[in-house]
């Protein structure tokens, strides 16, 4: 077993694993605790009580965090004529259409985020195998297939975090930096714990968040009370 480094120790002994903490609490313990030499990212990771083999029990979406992520995200758009233009305006990154489809069938993919007009859906489909397993295929529950690319670009850019269910039901998203004041991480986590709470699906049954832990990169993981977030 690999030794512990001093701040990780002097980390680990700021918290109380047999304790449930507020979010107001964690969040300070997170930042208290980020020590590293560079802005941590603060993480939320829930554990749900659901199993996402089962279609009516998946939990996905989008959280539009109140103060963003604290980090720039390159967009790409598939759109052709006048919302290719409109997507440039909006700032994303890279726009295109059969040419965006040969980037990424060559591996070039300088971006994070995906969005697509509805028309451009049958091109993109065939991306399906590239873009799916890095979390970027476009999909109209997120908000990635539309044809309001403005408002989507501008999402993308400003802090909207997509959150999907994990095989062993845990989802899990950065809320933040830990530069970040206390109040707008706090705001920040809040608003990503409603948007799951509003994501319960149709088939979950009995305690849907089961637990709730936030971390920063290098800290240690504090756990929430899920009774000051729940409802």
């Amino acid at each position: 077993m690999a030794k512990l480094g001093k701040r990780t120790l002097a980390a680990r002994s700021n918290v109380d694993r047999d304790k449930d903490y507020t979010v107001a609490e964690a969040v300070k313990l997170v930042k208290d605790n980020a020590t590293a030499k560079f802005d941590e990212t603060v993480e939320v990771a829930i554990n749900l009580g659901v199993d996402p083999r089962h279609a009516d029990q998946m939990v996905r979406g989008v959280c539009k965090l109140p103060n963003g992520t604290g980090k720039s995200v390159r967009v790409a758009v598939f759109a052709k004529d006048a919302k290719a233009d409109e997507a440039r305006a909006a700032g994303a990154d890279v726009v295109g259409a059969e040419d965006l489809a040969e980037q990424i069938q060559s591996g070039d993919m300088p971006f994070e985020r995906v969005i697509a007009t509805p028309d451009m859906m049958p091109l993109v489909g065939r991306l399906g195998k590239v873009l799916g397993p890095k979390g970027m295929m476009p999909n109209p529950k997120v908000g990635t297939v539309t044809m309001d690319v403005t408002k989507a670009v501008g999402d993308a850019k400003g802090g909207a975090v997509e959150f999907r269910v994990e095989k062993a039901g845990i989802v899990h998203a950065g809320v933040g930096k830990s530069s970040f004041d206390q109040d707008k991480l706090v705001e920040n986590v809040n608003a990503f714990l409603t948007a799951i709470q509003k994501s319960r699906p149709s088939g979950a049954k009995g305690t849907f968040m089961k637990r709730i832990t936030i971390s920063s990169s290098m800290g240690p993981g504090v756990k929430i009370d899920t009774s000051d977030v729940s409802a």
